[in-house]
């Protein structure tokens, strides 16, 4: 009688700590699309930090609540691996964009108006973009979000409801796609439709990238191959960006 009580409780306490941890990454993930939504609309030089300091705050508060680095993808026994993985990501993904900007048609797709100039896209690949969008990104998503879904629900499950999450991620900052970037005003138009036809493709593009991502966190056991082909897309992309308007 005794031991059945006590398993009843101990089983109240379980659902209990899984309900009240779902609640804290809700919150987790309301904060962090504040923090997005905050820093775009915004134009204060602190706001530009907003994510990472939420990324950063999140970590600790992970680890507070039981999360393991492993669970992060950031276990030691996984850096040779996960070093390994994201040397050969981006160096195929350089290759790629290389090979696109050397055509004319595809170059113009590259042509986003944040990066014509050479030395100011350099400073965002190699600085701003790791610091302000990769390395956070990765952190919450690849990184707790996965970690945590992991813990209670299929891998499948958990890549597809975090590409899900980082796809609407997105929404904010590809409100001005469509105007910022040459290439693509001229396919889709600047109006109403252009916008959001924009933000459609952004959402899906970014959900299948966040699918692909965390199919690569969970096959590597590493983040670090998530950080390699975030950066190669962005960061790289930055300065392809800069070198398409040289060549145009």
């Amino acid at each position: 009688m005794f031991e059945g009580f006590r398993a009843t409780i101990e089983g109240a306490r379980l659902v209990q700590s899984r309900v009240r941890n779902y609640y804290t990454l809700v919150a987790l993930i309301a904060a962090m699309f504040a923090a997005e939504a905050t820093m775009h609309f915004t134009h204060y030089t602190w706001s530009r930090w907003l994510v990472t300091i939420t990324a950063g705050v999140a970590v600790l508060l992970a680890f507070g609540a039981g999360l393991k680095t492993s669970d992060l993808g950031l276990d030691r026994r996984t850096y040779a691996r996960g070093s390994k993985w994201a040397a050969i990501i981006i160096l195929v993904v350089v290759a790629g964009i290389a090979v696109a900007i050397a055509i004319p048609p595809l170059r113009e797709l590259f042509q986003n108006d944040a990066y014509s100039s050479l030395r100011w896209a350099l400073f965002s690949a190699f600085v701003l973009i790791p610091l302000q969008t990769v390395i956070p990104e990765e952190l919450l998503f690849r990184g707790i979000i996965t970690g945590s879904l992991l813990r209670r629900l299929s891998t499948r499950v958990s890549i597809a409801i975090q590409a899900g999450l980082f796809g609407l991620w997105h929404v904010v900052s590809s409100l001005g796609l469509t105007a910022g970037n040459a290439g693509f005003s001229d396919a889709v138009g600047t109006g109403a439709l252009g916008i959001s036809l924009g933000i459609v493709g952004a959402v899906a593009f970014t959900a299948t990238a966040g699918a692909v991502l965390g199919w690569l966190r969970v096959k590597t056991d590493s983040l670090l191959p998530c950080i390699a082909l975030h950066w190669a897309a962005n960061g790289a992309g930055a300065i392809a960006a800069a070198l398409a308007w040289q060549l145009a």
